[in-house]
């Protein structure tokens, strides 16, 4: 009995020593991926990509805004002097003008999120291409990106990945 137990221990010692010289050997390295997604120029081109497909939307949204602000403050002006179908055909118009412009600023809303995640989803998948690649040319095992909690700069490759962006 003594004698198995003499044996598991020094298979175990052996087990844990040979797993610990294949992790030495292992070459580990870390990316801020949120990082390379800020610095990248990429970025930037997609957000003037968007902000321009947007931006006759976005303009017509302001209009109706200032519209209806000038509406709301006629009413508040002339309200007392209109007649009371006057008025009240006013604050109907306010009142509809406000739910369309409710509305088509949600639909906006909608619709730039997706846009924007759709263009996102394409940069991230070109952004793990290029991590891919700098960790092959660079004789990296393993690359983590998340759930690290401290990683050494020497083992920090997201300025490579930047650099391989550009």
């Amino acid at each position: 009995m003594q004698h198995k137990k003499v044996i598991a221990v020094t298979l175990l010692g052996f087990l844990l020593l040979s797993a610990n010289t294949a992790f030495a050997a292992t070459k580990i390295a870390f990316v801020e991926t949120g990082r390379v997604l800020q610095k990248s120029p990429q970025v930037q081109a997609v957000k003037d990509k968007i902000k321009k497909e947007f931006a006759r939307r976005d303009d017509q949204l302001v209009a109706e805004q200032k519209q209806l602000t000038k509406l709301q403050e006629k009413l508040l002006k002339d309200g007392s002097v209109m007649s009371e179908a006057e008025r009240t055909r006013l604050e109907r118009d306010i009142l509809s003008r406000r739910r369309k412009l409710k509305s088509s600023q949600a639909e906006f809303q909608e619709d730039l999120t997706l846009r924007q995640n759709e263009e996102l989803g394409k940069l991230r998948k070109q952004v793990a291409e290029v991590i891919i690649d700098v960790a092959k040319k660079n004789g990296y095992d393993l690359v983590l990106e998340s759930g690290v909690i401290w990683a050494d700069n020497k083992i920090n490759i997201t300025d490579k990945v930047i650099k391989a962006l550009k």
